[in-house]
């Protein structure tokens, strides 16, 4: 049997129950209405009537689509039309009877005492022919009983999808959640039986092997509590993916995954309601250079969401590029013009590319970042960070760009390495270029991006892979974190409510120890890594800034950004060898650190 011909069976099986259950309910009413004495009954009339209750209910029905697969069965939606469709039917019977009944025999109150006969008996079929289903589609016996911790929206989805598919690895048998006011609920027939305090006895209780979080928007400490509490009673456990994946149902059980150093160090993410106020962005030429490095590829991914004309994805790496075009567009063919090849160092090249293509708004994302390599050949730092950020100043300011925003680090708050101090002097430039331009020029600063390419946690479990030893530079250092979405959402809310010659930086919450994050990563790898300690290296802080000196905490669009005002520096000023000196890199230095 085709899988077609059973689906209008199915349907054919359902509309001939309907007819059916009509027809009953309208003998029934006429019963009731004379008190179960059957010999008062005029059963022509009332079967003649009970007919055309069923034909009714069948024309209608087509027309609503019910009976034409308009909706799945036994759904809210379902329920919804049933329940108007044969509302409907009887207020028509209704007026057939006021019409017609006399002449039949029937009484008038028949079709009124009928409708909720048949709407009470449709439903209660589906309603069974959803449990049967549901059964059916269960989880075997093999899948691994689990906790789901939060009774929120995100446990109730989660649940029902363990519970309709049979081939899910998953089968939930019991709640937690830490809110009292719903200690006795129950979904889908799974209970909540205690919060956070009774991860073990539940464990035990219910011999669960598995916990996932279903929690939206959890900060890493609450995350870090349950996977060390599930972790002591013997359970595994798993995250969600994110809600808006879930939400468009893009995603399946087996996407379920084992939580990570990412969520462990994570933040509680901040609403930046960049929805809200990415309306500059809408309909103009956006270009954006370093897109392909990790921030500059996510940007043009976020910002293809808010309908730029144009997008413009700058960088002297191909490869990158490729990789930056298949995340934001879906394909990496290189031959489209979202896509340029050029070097920020080279100005006549980027001069010619602005000039073609007339940007109107500007994501500066390109830049040396690394401290070490950096503090080893500071004049790299000083033609791509110092003079590439003014190449792309200037050409900015050629073709007429109405917004600016550079991307700088927590290491330009006085600075102490090369890095440093060649990303301050790019937001001096920036705040200089925006007030010759009376346009909103202005920069963007944080801390680490977690999974950044080359950052700290890619290269901690590489290092980790190999055996070790993992190498950290100080048992006390400390560093702050933030995900890649949230630092790019940051920069395109910069647009919106940066003014000239700011520095926005985001109030980035404690900071985290490097030695906490190592030690974490080897317990979860499960192999025995030594940790390795060489020393703070040439221009590396203990602890980094996000403020540099005479920077006030001013907040007044959003309670977690901060804006700085930022001192201006012309190009006439500056002196690579002044800069050099500042670094500590002249061949004659005397010793100490000037900071600008």
């Amino acid at each position: 049997m085709s899988r077609r011909f059973r689906t209008r069976l199915i349907r054919l099986v359902f509309l001939t129950v309907d007819m059916i259950v009509w027809l009953a309910a309208i003998v029934v009413a006429g019963w009731l209405r004379y008190e179960f004495d059957l010999s008062q009954l005029t059963w022509s009339g009332l079967l003649l009537f009970g007919f055309g209750a069923a034909l009714l209910q069948a024309g209608i029905g087509f027309v609503m689509g019910i009976y034409r697969g308009r909706h799945s069965y036994g759904s809210f939606e379902e329920v919804k039309t049933i329940a108007y469709l044969v509302v409907l039917v009887g207020a028509l019977a209704t007026i057939l009877i006021l019409i017609f009944g006399a002449g039949w025999d029937i009484p008038r109150s028949t079709a009124m005492i009928a409708t909720p006969i048949t709407l009470v008996l449709m439903l209660g079929v589906r309603y069974m022919v959803r449990l049967l289903r549901e059964r059916r589609s269960a989880p075997g016996d093999n899948a691994a009983r689990t906790i789901v911790y939060g009774a929120g929206y995100l446990g109730e989805t989660i649940i029902r999808r363990m519970q309709t598919d049979i081939d899910s690895p998953y089968r939930p048998v019991a709640l937690l959640d830490d809110d009292p006011e719903i200690s006795n609920l129950e979904i889908r027939g799974v209970h909540v039986k205690g919060g956070f305090e009774d991860i073990a006895r539940v464990a035990e209780d219910t011999r669960a092997t598995e916990l996932i979080i279903a929690i939206g928007r959890a900060d890493s400490d609450l995350v870090r509590r349950i996977s060390d509490a599930s972790a002591e009673a013997g359970l595994s456990v798993k995250v969600l993916p994110l809600l808006d994946q879930l939400l468009e149902g893009n995603t399946q059980l087996s996407d379920l995954r084992d939580i990570s150093i990412e969520d462990l160090i994570g933040r509680q993410p901040v609403d930046t309601e960049v929805e809200s106020i990415a309306g500059y962005v809408a309909g103009k030429r956006v270009l954006v250079t370093g897109a392909g490095g990790s921030i500059g590829s996510e940007l043009s991914h976020q910002l293809l969401k808010y309908a730029p004309a144009e997008l413009i994805m700058v960088d002297r790496d191909e490869t990158g590029l490729q990789l930056a075009q298949i995340e934001a567009v879906g394909h990496g063919l290189l031959h489209t013009k979202d896509v340029v090849l050029a070097d920020i160092r080279e100005p006549d090249a980027l001069e010619k590319v602005f000039q073609d293509r007339k940007p109107q708004v500007v994501y500066h994302a390109a830049a040396l970042k690394h401290v070490p390599m950096l503090e080893q050949y500071p004049e790299e730092a000083w033609k791509t960070n110092v003079l590439g950020t003014l190449n792309v100043l200037n050409a900015s300011k050629n073709v007429n760009v109405e917004t600016f925003i550079n991307i700088s680090t927590d290491k330009a708050a006085n600075p102490t390495s090369v890095l440093g101090h060649s990303k301050r002097v790019a937001e001096k430039l920036t705040a200089w270029m925006g007030q010759e331009t009376g346009r909103p020029y202005l920069s963007v600063r944080f801390g680490n991006v977690i999974g950044s390419r080359g950052s700290m946690l890619p290269t901690f479990r590489t290092l980790i892979e190999r055996g070790g030893p993992v190498t950290v530079t100080h048992p006390d250092v400390t560093r702050y974190f933030m995900t890649i979405p949230e630092a790019c959402q940051l920069v395109i809310q910069a647009g919106a409510v940066g003014s000239t010659g700011e520095v926005l930086i985001l109030d980035m919450g404690e900071p985290v120890k490097i030695m906490d994050i190592a030690t974490r990563m080897i317990a979860m790898s499960g192999k025995d890594v030594e940790i390795k300690f060489t020393g703070l290296r040439e221009g590396e802080k203990l602890h980094e800034e996000l403020f540099g000196l005479g920077e006030d905490d001013h907040r007044p669009f959003h309670s977690k950004i901060t804006h700085a005002n930022v001192k201006t520096l012309s190009p006439q000023t500056m002196d690579k060898n002044v800069w050099l000196d500042r670094c500590g890199k002249l061949e004659h230095e005397t010793g100490g650190k000037l900071v600008d």
